[in-house]
């Protein structure tokens, strides 16, 4: 005798015993769920011997707390939904945006794709000594060494270049990650060149109390790479630099994620001042000099302007070599 069979002879007992069974409208799949969610056991005891409240011979629907102990895989699915939707909807979840990658590789950029050529072996020798201090494993104590800053005397050196391949190498990191900042406030390209469309970042977090870091965020296709654009324009840039909110904002970054490293994007330090202040926050200073262009005097005048960091490293841009333009040796100060 087959379940379905079982339950209709114990239904037919129980109204021959003067009971009142509910029956709903679909009563072969009614019938046959309780019964086969019962130990096969309890279809052996004769139904005199069985109280009417027993789970074995109601045939009312379970409640609500024991009709089944796992939610099926739709009800798991739309629960995963409903937790990322009060993410973005609270704001706190980083916006996600996609790098055009393949552009960037015709530009001449590092990607991940590239992960044996030239420019990654360069970029590997550069950062070598750079994440050394991030992690401590130099002999001088630095304060915040994860925060990195990238500049150069004067405009058109080739610094948003090698910042972005900077990221783009540090993110091949097994253990590390990159929030690359487009801190040249005054004439910002890291989006535009990473094909990103403008939005807000690092001004309006230092102008407005409500905008928290991760408002502004954007989280890339590039695994471990993530983006602070450099946001509303300001006329008072360099006080906002200069202020008790970047201070704050300096200690986060530095403070709150061990394995991150940031890389800041900043303004020429001869035209500008904005580089001068941040400068004198970070822990490292990297001063890319273009080959051939950049005068002894402009460099002179260049590294007086960041001494108060104790970290300088310079890269050689559009070096010349048989294998035609690289980055050159790097030096320390």
């Amino acid at each position: 005798m087959n379940t379905i069979e079982q339950a209709a002879k114990r239904l037919a007992e129980l109204k021959r015993a003067g009971y009142e069974v509910p029956v709903p409208d679909m009563p072969g799949a009614a019938v046959a769920s309780p019964v086969s969610a019962q130990p096969a056991a309890a279809a052996d005891i004769p139904v005199a011997e069985a109280p009417v409240e027993s789970p074995a011979v109601s045939l009312a629907p379970a409640p609500a707390t024991t009709r089944a102990k796992a939610p099926s895989s739709a009800v798991v699915q739309a629960g995963r939904s409903a937790v990322v939707e009060t993410l973005s909807s609270s704001g706190r979840r980083s916006r996600e945006v996609t790098l055009d990658l393949a552009r960037l590789e015709r530009e001449g950029y590092l990607v991940p794709a590239q992960a044996r050529s030239q420019l990654a072996e360069q970029m590997r020798i550069i950062k070598r000594p750079l994440l050394a201090n991030a992690r401590g494993e130099s002999a001088q104590q630095l304060s915040r060494p994860n925060l990195i800053q990238v500049v150069s005397a004067m405009p058109g050196e080739g610094k948003t270049f090698f910042a972005i391949n900077l990221a783009m190498s540090i993110a091949m990191e097994v253990d590390l990650s990159v929030l690359l900042v487009d801190a040249d406030v005054l004439r910002p390209s890291v989006l535009a060149r990473c094909g990103i469309e403008p939005a807000r970042g690092l001004m309006d977090v230092l102008q407005s109390p409500s905008i928290e870091l991760h408002d502004v965020m954007l989280r890339t296709n590039v695994a471990k790479l993530s983006v602070l654009p450099a946001g509303t324009a300001n006329a008072q840039s360099t006080e906002l630099l200069a202020s008790g909110a970047m201070e704050s904002l300096l200690d986060e970054l530095a403070a709150k994620f061990s394995d991150r490293i940031v890389v800041f994007d900043a303004p020429p330090l001869i035209p500008t001042t904005e580089s001068r202040v941040l400068a004198s926050r970070v822990g490292q200073v990297v001063m890319v000099v273009e080959a051939g262009k950049t005068t002894h005097a402009q460099v002179s005048q260049a590294y007086a302007a960041v001494e108060q960091c104790p970290v300088v490293l310079s890269v050689l841009n559009r070096a010349r070599g048989k294998s035609g333009e690289a980055y050159g040796y790097y030096y320390a100060t």
